[in-house]
């Protein structure tokens, strides 16, 4: 571990610091240079261990050095690294809630980039699966899958305990892992109201631009008609974004930064233009907010319009209760929720927003929210994966068993692929409620 200095900073109250990914430079992909950054952050990681209940990246690497001949990290085999790295989904948990050393210590660490750099560095040494640079490519499996005819027979495949197997043995998706059926675009059946007049509240302006998310978009239609019809119980008029793509996320977490840029040159400048229009933007995933907030600004910090979507982009309960903040959100709830067990998705924890979610489901009538702050382990495809599947269920127990506990009216999480991570957990029958479902039974619209 590195010596201290008398200029450490450690229990410093100094907000942690994220420092912009210097994805551009030859340095970046230098494997040597990679592997001695590797050496520096495990070896700190190692003398600490507080990480150790997160995700299976940790434990990982724990168990390599307690096996290891030397009880140290000198005695662990460099292929060890890449396991390590390949456990590791980019939620950044490590950084924002367990980390002491994250800048800005002088120890510099941030674990979750330090992933990526590692992920970007196989991709570009041709180390990545086919299997996994054709899950993340949300835009072409929708657009294929989401045909009326292609849809009806992938989702009855999905179904099929025998289409299952062949699918784990060729494609490596785990046979018994939660995966979306597919739909028609349903943004294009969504006709929102855009002749009311917008009314300013705090930051936000009144009228909302719905970023669908490719999740919202070919695989769960029922989220942007929730959105939809609370945002305009609430007179908040919502015009669709159009000619969207993946906000890059999954390519992110592949390593695949080529790709990130390409979509972000898709989507920056027409969410730009709206936000120039007057329009905010919200979207009903977190991962993909937090894309825009934090993501591509990282990557692209001299990009004005980067900046400008970013100041401009809100999850929908963070929108909902800043409006409320100022006067402006109904509470003319027609139905009780009674008791929700609430699991706070991982990518929305690191927005620093608070418990929006909570705040205004609380807000119902005779409504108990329980707050589950534990990661459900999906990751929109680690989870699906043959070699990871079941660590991802184990991950995930501690969140399933709360759920068994509080045996609640409701569970719901504001990821879908969690809610449905924690379903398959369950294994009950039983199906998790998104939070804007919930939100739209309480005003009975």
């Amino acid at each position: 571990m590195p010596a201290r200095s008398g200029n450490t900073r450690e229990g410093s109250l100094d907000a942690p610091t994220r420092h912009a990914l210097d994805w551009k430079s030859e340095s970046f992909y230098d494997e040597t240079a990679l592997f001695k950054e590797l050496e520096r952050v495990y070896e700190i990681c190692h003398g600490c261990r507080r990480c150790f209940s997160l995700c299976n990246a940790f434990p990982t690497l724990f168990d390599a050095i307690d096996e290891s001949d030397t009880l140290e990290l000198d005695g662990v085999p460099k292929p060890v690294y890449w396991d390590v790295v390949d456990h590791c989904y980019l939620c950044d948990m490590c950084f924002m809630t367990k980390c002491p050393y994250v800048p800005p210590h002088e120890w510099n660490v941030d674990f979750p980039h330090l992933m990526l750099r590692a992920k970007a560095v196989k991709f570009k040494k041709g180390g990545t699966k086919v299997r996994d640079k054709l899950l993340t490519s949300t835009d072409l499996l929708g657009s294929l899958a989401g045909i009326p005819v292609v849809s009806a027979v992938v989702n009855a495949s999905l179904k099929n305990g025998v289409a299952r197997n062949v699918l784990q043995s060729t494609l490596g998706v785990h046979k018994d892992a939660p995966v979306p059926s597919y739909h028609k675009n349903a943004a294009k059946t969504v006709k929102p109201d855009l002749v009311r007049s917008p009314i300013a509240a705090g930051p936000t302006r009144g009228k909302v631009a719905l970023y669908t998310t490719c999740y919202g978009k070919h695989n769960r239609p029922d989220l942007i008609r929730d959105l939809v019809a609370t945002f305009e119980h609430n007179d908040i008029p919502v015009t669709i974004v159009q000619k969207d793509k993946c906000c890059g996320m999954p390519k992110l977490e592949l390593g695949d930064l080529d790709a990130v840029a390409e979509l972000k040159n898709k989507n920056i400048s027409n969410l730009a233009a709206l936000v120039d229009d007057g329009w905010d933007i919200v979207a009903p995933v977190p991962s993909c907010v937090l894309m825009y907030k934090q993501e591509l600004p990282l990557m692209f910090p001299q990009e004005s319009e980067v900046s400008k979507v970013r100041d401009s982009i809100y999850d929908p309960f963070e929108y909902l209760m800043l409006r409320h903040k100022h006067g402006e959100l109904k509470t003319d709830f027609k139905h009780e929720l009674g008791s929700i067990s609430y699991h706070v998705a991982c990518h929305l924890r690191v927005q620093n927003i608070g418990y929006k979610t909570k705040e205004l489901l609380s807000l119902v009538p005779n409504t108990e929210v329980e707050v589950i702050e534990r990661c459900s382990g999906h990751d929109g495809t680690y989870a699906v994966k043959k070699e990871f599947y079941e660590v991802a269920a184990k991950i995930c127990r501690p969140v399933v068993n709360r759920v068994k506990k509080n045996q609640a009216v409701h569970y719901a999480s504001d990821c879908p692929m969690a809610g449905e991570q924690i379903a398959n957990g369950l294994d009950d029958g039983t199906a998790p409620k998104h939070p804007l479902a919930l939100l739209r039974m309480a005003y009975g619209i």
